[in-house]
């Protein structure tokens, strides 16, 4: 394995009797970067962490991980690694402080406790048992859990599923700090704006199988613009008015939308937009403003998984 990735998957595949959770996976994740793994439910997310952290040996392919073999090599792999894994895992009776200093004690040179405490907001619930926490509560000692060893590569799963607005911008700063002390991440989410703020790169998957990878800059810049907006003179005739569509696909309706607001919706690329301003030139528009809206990450990935959805018909 390269020394620079913390990860790499080769050809993966995760079986659970007739049903293939993962279908040939190849990826990697490099060190000292943030990898957000995303996919709806059942896309086979949560296999991939299991195979990475050695809890599930892959029915095909090979895993390495900073080096070692998740599974022959999982007691010398498990001190380097932190996980937050998607729910369950604690004692049920045991409480949160109890729970923290007891992962602390099966590590070399652990985090001060005590500031994780402080950190992520525990401090009024260290003396609840786990069973009593509430659903962010337990989010985040499973948080500090993961991250009181001082390991050097993190996987969490789903890590602010559960969390307040004030929790989820705190493991935010506390995952931008660990990338920034060379710790290596994957995570995965289904919040797509986390995974745009965080991630370094991003694989997309679906039904078990890669469908994209790259950074979320080379993602949406592939997307491309999905809309223009045009500031000119009122009344422009824009009826019946159409413009070359990106890729040779349907051409993209110039609306006026509010009064000297028009608008042109539909994949854009540099000639539709040239094309889309040349008509304004050509029916004699003084045009004030233009402004473009790139697709984002969101879009990416609802193009890539998102299931065709008949109408809702509430009658007939």
């Amino acid at each position: 394995m390269a020394q620079q990735n913390a990860v790499e998957l080769h050809d993966v595949v995760v079986r659970y009797g007739g049903t293939v959770a993962v279908d040939r996976v190849s990826l990697t994740a490099a060190r000292g970067r943030v990898l957000a793994l995303l996919g709806d439910n059942g896309a086979g997310k949560t296999s991939l962490v299991q195979v990475c952290t050695g809890f599930r040996r892959p029915d095909g392919g090979v895993a390495r991980v900073l080096g070692l073999d998740p599974v022959a090599e999982h007691d010398a792999l498990t001190p380097r690694l932190g996980l937050m894994a998607q729910s369950g895992g604690m004692y049920p009776w045991a409480t949160a402080g109890e729970i923290l200093d007891l992962f602390a004690s099966f590590a070399a040179r652990p985090l001060d406790a005590a500031m994780l405490v402080d950190r992520l907001g525990l401090g009024s619930v260290t003396g609840t048992r786990w069973r009593r926490l509430s659903g962010g509560e337990q989010q985040r000692l499973a948080l500090a859990v993961a991250l009181v060893g001082r390991p050097e590569m993190v996987f969490l799963d789903e890590p602010t599923a559960g969390m307040d607005t004030a929790a989820r911008h705190t493991t935010w700063r506390l995952v931008e700090e660990l990338r920034a002390d060379g710790v290596s991440v994957l995570l995965t989410t289904h919040l797509l704006d986390e995974a745009e703020r965080l991630a370094d790169d991003v694989v997309i998957v679906r039904s078990g199988a890669v469908v994209a990878t790259g950074t979320p800059g080379q993602l949406t810049a592939a997307a491309g613009v999905d809309r223009l907006v045009v500031r000119a003179q009122p009344g422009l005739p824009v009826p019946d008015v159409a413009v070359r569509a990106a890729g040779g696909g349907p051409p993209a309706a110039v609306s006026e939308d509010a009064p000297g607001e028009y608008t042109v919706d539909g994949e854009l690329d540099a000639e539709a937009i040239a094309s889309a301003l040349a008509w304004f030139a050509a029916v004699g528009a003084r045009v004030t403003a233009v402004n473009t809206r790139r697709r984002t990450l969101e879009d990416v990935y609802l193009s890539l998984t998102a299931p065709a959805v008949p109408g809702l018909r509430v009658n007939g």
